[in-house]
């Protein structure tokens, strides 16, 4: 994958299914003693400590331990491979106040890039401006042009760069590959082969990662011959070897363009230049396999997998259920996910929503079903995007009375603040039907769920008065309740109400 700074661009170029991505795992109590600082980082990289960094640091030195600067950076490294960025910047941040020793420009670019992550662009600019002078090199200044890039801040980004350019700062691998990263994720890919050919002018050598994004930029736009013209540039360079994941890019595209041949070279390669211990090369293969339909090549990579990682993580297991219903093969999924389910690994449920969909989307709903309430008696709480891929199901299926049900679920499952909002089709669908048949104190329920996670619209409202006309109740207070809400009465309003 690309490096984890450039979100967009990594989606893009990535040929697993977002549900494949590394998300932290949860923090769970906390069952270990924290014997040394090097134990600490690996128990919280793993989600097996929810103690608190600084209160934990702090004990160490009340007690009289040392604090070596060597092994803190460690720590932040571990944490940041493991996506656990606010981890890291509260060990970044402590290190920095407790005076341990002089922050070096690299350790204020590191830190500077973990602010941009936890809190954004703003609080690491106003970090970057509180950095001295003699601190701020093309490390820092580079820090902050990748928050900018993430955030896809087009004005600032540029404006940035210029100073850098202007400072001498901009001389580097890394400002270009930000810049046609910026572009990429604006999803301008003209502009990616034009930073190139500046880089190139400039006396800078491209790096895999330039050229990733520039055969991206190709395949983003069908350019076939583009990105072959560009593949022979590289393969004449003596000097420069396409490492396996610009390989799985190239894949990837000719796949796109239906040329399957030349993909399968280009995954032969790939297989060639995998370091054996590389578990994500792994998954790109049994994902790209599996596209080409080849489910002996699959279910070898996973043999493979499995033998050369000391235990397979849930992303793995997502990638290789995703290639199994993406073959059609239903039955091996199901087989796999007992296999998950029994393997000790934190319980994520993006892993049998993979499953769940993909029955959903062969019209086998009631089997996602009865897969989902299997996971309820086993003790499981669903979250409620799983309850609405069988909502979703059911509508897709026109059997609104379960699709109704099913969202009722996903609406009474739902917590503040977790990331999750239903899809406006679904919901106008479910209330269409509910406003033309359910009943009052249906509907009434299934409002009052939904305005727990949306804010009450006319929509709503539309409903309700259908159905309380239906069944011949009293109005006024609910049309009093929309007045109260800001929403008046429109031409749509009046013609429910001529009905009644």
């Amino acid at each position: 994958m690309f490096p984890k700074r450039f979100s967009i661009l990594s989606r893009l170029s990535s040929t697993l299914p977002p549900s494949s991505r590394r998300f932290p795992e949860t923090l769970t109590s906390n069952a270990f003693a924290i014997r040394s600082l090097s134990s600490l980082g690996s128990l919280m990289s793993l989600g097996k400590s929810n103690v608190g960094v600084v209160t934990e640091l702090d004990k160490w030195v009340e007690e009289g331990k040392k604090v070596k600067p060597v092994e803190l950076k460690r720590i932040i490294r571990t944490l940041r491979s493991r996506g656990k960025d606010s981890n890291a910047l509260e060990v970044s941040e402590w290190m920095y106040k407790s005076d341990i020793f002089k922050f070096s420009p690299s350790d204020h670019a590191v830190q500077l890039d973990l602010i941009g992550k936890v809190r954004g662009p703003d609080a690491a600019e106003s970090y970057f401006n509180n950095i001295s002078d003699k601190h701020k090199n093309e490390k820092t200044y580079g820090a902050l042009l990748n928050c900018y890039v993430r955030k896809c801040m087009t004005d600032k980004s540029l404006s940035h760069i210029q100073t850098m350019k202007e400072k001498g700062y901009a001389s580097t691998v890394l400002a270009y590959n930000d810049l046609m990263a910026l572009y990429a994720n604006l999803g301008q890919y003209e502009k990616v082969p034009d930073v190139l050919a500046e880089m190139k002018e400039n006396g800078i050598s491209p790096d895999n990662f330039s050229y990733r994004t520039c055969i991206i930029s190709y395949g983003m736009r069908s350019d076939v011959n583009g990105m072959e013209k560009l593949l022979e540039e590289i393969r004449s360079q003596n000097n420069f070897e396409m490492d396996w994941k610009t390989y799985s890019v190239v894949a990837k595209y000719y796949l796109k363009a239906g040329l399957t041949d030349k993909a399968k070279d280009a995954l032969k390669k790939l297989e060639d230049k995998l370091d054996k211990k590389q578990d994500a090369g792994y998954n790109y293969l049994i994902s790209l396999y599996s596209s080409i339909g080849n489910k002996t090549e699959v279910l070898r990579f996973w043999e493979l997998k499995k033998a050369a990682c000391k235990k397979c993580l849930n992303k793995d297991y997502m990638a290789m259920l995703d290639a199994l219903v993406k073959l059609g093969e239903m039955e091996e999924a199901k087989s796999l996910l007992k296999e998950w389910e029994s393997c000790g690994n934190g319980y994520d449920f993006r892993v049998p929503n993979t499953v769940l969909i993909a029955f959903c989307e062969r019209g086998l709903v009631e089997e996602a079903e009865a897969l989902l309430e299997d996971i309820v008696t086993s003790g499981k709480t669903p979250k409620p995007n799983s309850w609405s891929i069988l909502a979703a199901g059911y509508n897709d299926k026109e059997e609104m009375s379960k699709a109704a049900e099913c969202m009722k679920k996903a609406l009474s499952a739902y917590v503040g603040n977790v990331g999750w909002i239903p899809k406006p089709k679904l919901i106008t669908s479910i209330l269409g039907w509910l406003g033309d048949e359910g009943k009052v104190e249906d509907v009434e329920t299934f409002v009052g769920l939904l305005k727990a996670v949306v804010p009450s619209d006319r929509e709503m409202y539309h409903t309700l008065l259908k159905a309380y006309l239906r069944e011949g109740k009293e109005v006024d207070g609910l049309l009093n309740s929309m007045k109260a809400d800001g929403i008046y009465e429109d031409e749509e309003t009046k013609h429910i109400l001529r009905q009644s």
